[in-house]
């Protein structure tokens, strides 16, 4: 991500090649001739009659393979960025998943139904003005919210193509899927479908504008508008620990404290209640399909491959130990978790490990392209234990989240941006968002505290920006009682009251020899008036 994420200069991959033969020379963004080359290539020839003639005839057709080139880097660039999209998206089934394995049978349609409104939702509410309040860049610049593009007018154009949206809206879709977890089993339906409407289409845009747009107030990649890079450095959060987990996290965190805990989670002194969710399988499964997706997720958030750095290394390089990265940091935050639950309560935990292993994977999030690979193993591994920690915290002060949402993204999330102002390191930070070779990067790596004093202030100002905007929506939903079921219709489960049925059906009565009367639509042999069929399945 040369330009960094929401660029408005031209496209970075461009820059490919350079012709330089017997002094004939150009810049490394083109492939073809300038003036002055025409000039060289005449003298070369001397005062033939067929000289000028000839250069031109040698320049057009240098200048047909510059062009060509370009169109094809433009086209590896975004079927790459499509690609990516189609693995991010992917995750709302692991999404899906993940949530329906958690929750209790008798509220599986309602959350697997959420989820899929949150993408549908998020889908025309990112596109009528979600993406145009984060990347939508006019003739003036403004650091907190982005105002052009609307429904993406104007589009593509010499910044961005629609592969860019595409893959966005699949990032802000993931925001909303994170805090539906936090309410489930006890929620209306009309409040989920007011919430992702506007965390898609109005909190989460903000946020990516002020960290992803080149003119955002806490952007790394931060080129046009007034002012410069906090602190010299911007904050580094390359695919959205904090953007996209904080965000859904927070979120989740202050609905579920609004709504409180669901009915019988805590009894009459306070302890806490196991409910288990109602398929391990499910749990696995999503947690398989999650971490999938995260390929697209982190290493997609280059944006694009052929950008060469030097020597045979380009963003390819970077692509490849940003997947390295997210890898290693997931699998540490596993097993770390693996032992320390066997340690802490006597057992081996598959779902705590799934848990802990998307713990890790949110933490390296923000740092995946900037660090080393050793370094995300240190990530993995405290991030398990920020888990693990408010886990326990939550327990102690009675809040109830039924899939761990807010530890796990808006916890390890935070995490994950103190982590990259530790352990960023300057050449990566180079490659992916240039600068001076004094840019501030991580404090163990010798890199200064500008860095993280620059995450810091990234994490007070998404946790502020969220907690003003969703806290007093929540708080709205229940004032009006939109936002929470009756007891009632909770006991009874939301599928049954809400969604007119059960996710499954274990006996419906077809098995009863009175309803066996028929076979593929048709009569069985000898059945009707005067026939002698008893009932007995044939």
């Amino acid at each position: 991500m040369k330009q960094g994420k929401g660029s408005s200069s031209p496209h970075p991959a461009l820059v490919t090649f350079g012709l330089q033969v017997q002094g004939i020379s150009s810049d490394m963004s083109t492939f073809g001739c300038s003036a002055e080359d025409v000039t060289t290539l005449q003298g070369f020839l001397g005062n033939t009659a067929n000289a000028a003639g000839l250069s031109s005839f040698l320049c057009k057709k240098l200048d047909d393979v510059s062009s060509q080139l370009d169109a094809t880097t433009l086209a590896v660039d975004n079927t790459y960025l499509l690609f990516s999209a189609y693995l991010v998206f992917a995750m709302q089934l692991g999404f899906a998943m993940l949530c329906a394995g958690s929750v209790r049978a008798k509220n599986t349609m309602n959350i697997m139904l959420t989820n899929v409104l949150d993408a549908a939702c998020g889908g025309l509410s990112y596109y009528i003005f979600g993406f145009a309040f984060a990347f939508g860049i006019g003739s003036k610049t403004n650091g907190f919210i982005g105002h052009y593009n609307w429904a993406l007018r104007g589009y593509p154009n010499e910044s961005f193509d629609y592969s860019y949206f595409l893959f966005q809206w699949a990032f802000a879709i993931a925001a909303a899927g994170i805090t539906s977890g936090s309410i489930a089993e006890r929620t209306q339906f009309v409040a989920y479908l007011i919430y992702s409407s506007v965390l898609t289409g109005f909190v989460y845009p903000i946020v990516s504008h002020w960290l992803w747009s080149t003119d955002g107030w806490l952007s790394a990649s931060k080129s046009v508008g007034p002012g410069s890079l906090l602190f010299g450095s911007g904050a580094i959060d390359f695919a959205g620990s904090g953007v996209v987990h904080m965000v859904g996290g927070i979120a989740g965190f202050w609905g579920a404290f609004i709504e409180g805990p669901r009915i019988g989670r805590f009894d009459k002194t306070g302890n806490p209640m196991v409910f288990r969710g109602h398929s391990a399988t499910l749990v696995v499964l999503g947690t398989f399909l999650l971490w999938f997706g995260w390929y697209g997720f982190n290493p997609g958030s280059f944006v694009n491959i052929l950008v060469p750095y030097s020597g045979n290394r380009g963003a390819w390089t970077g692509v490849g130990r940003t997947a390295v990265t997210t890898t290693l940091s997931g699998c540490t935050a596993a097993v770390t978790t693996l032992f320390a639950k066997r340690l802490l309560h006597n057992h081996w935990s598959v779902l705590d490990v799934c848990n802990g292993l998307l713990g890790g994977f949110a933490a390296i999030t923000a740092g995946c392209a900037v660090v080393a690979p050793w370094a995300s193993i240190i990530c993995g591994f405290v991030s398990a234990w920020v888990l693990i920690g408010l886990n326990k915290l939550a327990a102690r002060v009675h809040y109830d989240d039924p899939l761990e949402a807010a530890q796990l993204h808006a916890g390890c999330g935070a995490w994950g941006l103190i982590f990259v102002g530790l352990f960023a390191q300057q050449n990566y930070i180079l490659q992916i968002y240039d600068g001076a070779g004094d840019r501030p990067h991580g404090l163990f790596m010798g890199g200064g505290g500008k860095l993280l004093a620059a995450q810091i202030i990234e994490i007070l100002a998404i946790f502020g920006w969220v907690t003003v905007t969703m806290g007093p929506l929540f708080f709205l939903l229940k004032l009006f009682n939109l936002l929470r079921i009756s007891p009632e219709d909770e006991m009874a489960g939301l599928d049954l009251t809400r969604h007119g049925g059960t996710a499954y059906i274990h006996h419906d009565g077809s098995d009863h020899p009175m309803h066996m009367h028929s076979m593929n639509g048709q009569k069985r042999p000898n059945e009707g008036p005067g026939g002698n069929y008893d009932g007995t399945n044939v």
